[in-house]
């Protein structure tokens, strides 16, 4: 049996809980948690896996990144394409049609938000459903 010594230290009441509740779950003493933590902390070795696996989050962060600022382009993209067509195949109404124009405008945008609503809530995305049905790389000409 390694000899040991002894050593009085003091910890905030709050810690000292988590110490002892962490003894008592792990069945083992309280300067049993202490001595491995205090291990843990001195080890060089903690320090280089905590390193690899902050760079491997950051990496995955990055790569969600990428795709993120992937996904706004196309909105952008789509967007833009989607004005474009309606402002030009969408003619100026007479002033006497505008008022029934609005109304049924207004059914129709609730139509849309209720679908756009269960389409979130079901997690149906437009980009993942465009993602997996058009290559990557595939580039359409204008007209296609």
């Amino acid at each position: 049996m390694a000899t040991r010594t002894r050593m009085n230290v003091y910890f905030s009441p709050d810690l000292l809980k988590q110490v002892e509740a962490l003894a008592l779950r792990r069945n083992v003493s309280k300067s049993a948690v202490i001595e491995a933590a205090v291990a843990s902390f001195l080890s060089g070795d903690t320090s280089e896996r905590l390193e690899a696996a902050m760079s491997r989050r950051m990496d995955k962060l990055g790569r969600q990144f990428d795709m993120l600022d992937e996904d706004v382009a196309i909105l952008g993209e789509t967007l833009s394409l989607f004005v474009q067509f309606w402002l030009t195949m969408t003619p100026p109404l007479p002033d006497s049609a505008k008022q029934s124009a609005r109304v049924k405008g207004n059914e129709r945008f609730v139509g849309f938000m209720q679908t756009l609503g269960k389409r979130l809530a079901t997690g149906d995305r437009f980009l993942k459903e465009v993602s997996r049905e058009i290559p990557h790389g595939l580039h359409l000409e204008e007209g296609d």
